[in-house]
């Protein structure tokens, strides 16, 4: 019965909070994230790629929405087009940052968790179009008349929204006594220059 508590650590995330607490959070709720995003965005692009032909545009909701099938050899959104292992090299070094950052993150932040691994199934299904064909299946196409967003996909839309909600959360988060020590012995600091003056 010893084994069933180890097998059980394999599939959480455990920190400790100090003074004794420990916050338990289910590693497969984060992993189905991640796993539904890439999913997600692999089976919309695999859609597009056999019922539409490249530059070919359906409209959704009227001019507003429409799905156009286009490739991407450039980073989101269009921007820089080309250079296809500089891409690569940037998309595997962005899993790690934020393999990184998902450990970084204070232990009671579970959004913030959250919207890393969104973020990161958003990198990944994105890499995988880059390992796959050295570019990126976009296909979703917003806009007014002439006035258009860059085509984007379902990894995109990922990334975004989880970049919205870590931004969100983490400048919700309370500053820590450090950083409150340091801010009043600044202006500690600025107040006897100002007096010696």
């Amino acid at each position: 019965m010893a084994l069933l508590p180890r097998f059980r650590r394999l599939f959480q995330v455990v920190t400790d909070l100090g003074a004794g607490h420990i916050l338990v959070y289910p590693l497969p709720f984060l992993i189905i994230i991640l796993l539904s995003v890439v999913i997600l965005d692999q089976v919309t692009k695999y859609i597009v790629q056999q019922n539409m032909t490249l530059h070919a545009s359906i409209p959704v909701l009227s001019d507003y929405v429409r799905l156009t099938y286009i490739h991407n050899p450039g980073a989101a959104f269009g921007i820089m087009p080309g250079n296809r292992w500089l891409f690569l090299a940037l998309s595997l070094v962005a899993c790690g940052v934020l393999i990184y950052y998902f450990y970084a993150l204070p232990a009671d932040e579970r959004w913030g968790r959250r919207a890393l691994m969104g973020i990161l199934g958003g990198a990944v299904g994105n890499l995988i179009d880059r390992v796959r064909f050295g570019e990126v299946t976009d296909f979703v196409d917003v806009g007014i008349g002439t006035y258009r967003w860059p085509v984007f996909n379902v990894a995109d839309m990922a990334v975004t929204i989880g970049v919205a909600i870590l931004f969100l959360r983490l400048s919700s988060l309370p500053k820590n006594e450090k950083q409150e020590q340091a801010s009043e012995d600044q202006g500690e600091l600025i107040n006897s220059e100002d007096r010696t003056s």
